[in-house]
């Protein structure tokens, strides 16, 4: 399998050199030149399948540069933690994401992305320098996934006051080859920070520079592992029915709405996804519109989603041959604001005891909301579950009145002493910290 830029004017390479590189030299994002489908054989047997089985079929598909035997070890050292399907009511179900090492879905992509550079990094001796911007999750399970691997050094982007202050503790108290960057801005001035460095060719030539961003097509597989373990499950759990099935996307870089397409022409039996945005709105914008339009990003309380400029709609664009309408055939874009978010967050506390975090809180509303303006028989949702809803505890509490208990493994981190590097904004500022260390 080669990979093609989605800017078109860089050659084809392979999953390593994808890996690696993060960007591709024109700036554009990497893309798998065919999506391979699953064979009949595993769908037929899909409500069987575990999260490694989907992991290994789904990692095997894609990459050829790598052993079968050492995607499978990497797998099942990735993937050590489960993903339940759980219900919430009738016929809407959460895919629970969030049970790994920092209890956000961004571990599955950043753990096996780590096992997959420390690979090649252990067979070639070489170093290498990780670079990741983040709005919240992303960056602690960036940071986690990576620590104490050997040949690998991180700096991780995060803008200063917009993160939730345990993401910030999960990010900032590792030490070690972890760098906290603490950049005076917003999440798309870090997104900014990293492209530039990744694709400067002076920084390259002093250094192996690579990202751990959904712009790396190396995080992005992984996350289709899940859309197709979680189809399973939903397949084992409603029997016979035939009911179509819906999936909700809580949206911010658009990357997990990627890999979920991506499950989707590999032949996982989904209708349709909603893709479900704060009022960081430019897609759904863009859907209503046919033009799209970045602009800076809305500090909400679902932070992780705060994007003006999601790099992954490129990828979108590309899987559809820039067809917005072909796009919109399987993709429905909603947007929730704050107080529909506290809404709901209080709502599903009432109604059904589940205690939501405010980016899953975000797909459930858009979710319901979907579903009241059909008619007929109604599909079943599948709403991602993306992050343990104790990350977000003043908000939660807040909003159902009542005291939300911290996991031991988080309660841990908030006494531990910050240890981060502050920047401006800019790349100069940013170039320096990267070539002084």
């Amino acid at each position: 399998m080669k990979f093609y830029s989605t800017e078109r004017k860089s050659p084809l390479v392979s999953f390593r050199d994808a890996l690696f590189n993060g960007l591709a030299p024109d700036g554009g994002l990497y893309m798998p030149e065919a999506i391979p489908r699953l064979t009949d054989e595993f769908l037929a047997n899909l409500s069987k399948q575990s999260l490694q089985s989907a992991g290994n079929q789904v990692a095997s598909a894609f990459i050829d540069d790598i052993p079968t035997r050492e995607i499978a070890e990497i797998v099942h050292r990735a993937l050590n933690f489960p993903c339940p399907l759980v219900p919430l009511e009738e016929g809407m179900h959460l895919l629970e994401l969030f049970h790994g090492p920092t209890f956000a879905f961004k571990d599955i992509g950043a753990q096996f992305m780590a096992e997959a550079f420390s690979y090649f990094l252990r067979n070639e001796q070489r170093e290498l320098t990780i670079i990741v911007a983040t709005s919240g999750d992303t960056g602690s399970a960036v940071a986690h996934g990576f620590y104490n691997h050997p040949h690998i050094r991180v700096f991780v982007l995060y803008p200063s006051g917009k993160i939730s202050p345990l993401q910030e503790k999960q990010i900032a108290t590792l030490g070690g080859n972890i760098a906290a960057v603490e950049v005076e801005g917003t999440f798309d001035d870090c997104q900014r920070l990293a492209k530039q460095a990744l694709s400067d060719p002076e920084l390259r030539k002093n250094r192996a520079v690579s990202s751990a961003n959904s712009i790396n097509v190396g995080r992005l597989l992984p996350q289709i592992f899940y859309y197709v373990a979680g189809v399973g499950a939903w397949k084992a759990q409603a029997g016979e029915t035939r009911r179509p099935l819906w999936v909700v996307v809580p949206s911010g870089n658009f990357g997990n709405l990627t890999a979920g397409l991506f499950a989707k022409w590999m032949g996982a039996p989904i209708e349709r996804f909603v893709a479900a945005t704060n009022v960081n709105d430019v897609v759904p914008q863009y859907f209503k519109t046919g033009t799209y339009t970045p602009r800076p990003a809305i500090p909400t309380i679902s932070n992780a989603m705060d994007v003006g400029n999601p790099s992954n709609l490129a990828r979108m664009r590309a899987l559809y041959g820039d067809d917005l309408a072909k796009l919109k055939r399987d993709v429905e874009a909603v947007s929730v604001n704050d107080q529909e978010t506290l809404e709901e967050l209080k709502c599903t506390h009432e109604k059904t005891g589940n205690i939501l975090d405010p980016h899953t809180a975000v797909g459930v509303a858009a979710a319901r909301r979907v579903r009241s303006a059909m008619r007929g028989d109604l599909p079943d949702f599948i709403i991602l579950a993306t992050a343990h809803p104790a990350k977000f505890r003043e908000i939660i509490e807040t909003a159902i009145r009542a005291k939300l208990p911290i996991p031991g493994a988080l309660a841990t981190v908030l006494d531990r002493p910050k240890k981060a590097t502050q920047i401006a904004g800019v790349y100069h500022a940013f170039k320096d910290l990267l070539l002084a260390h």
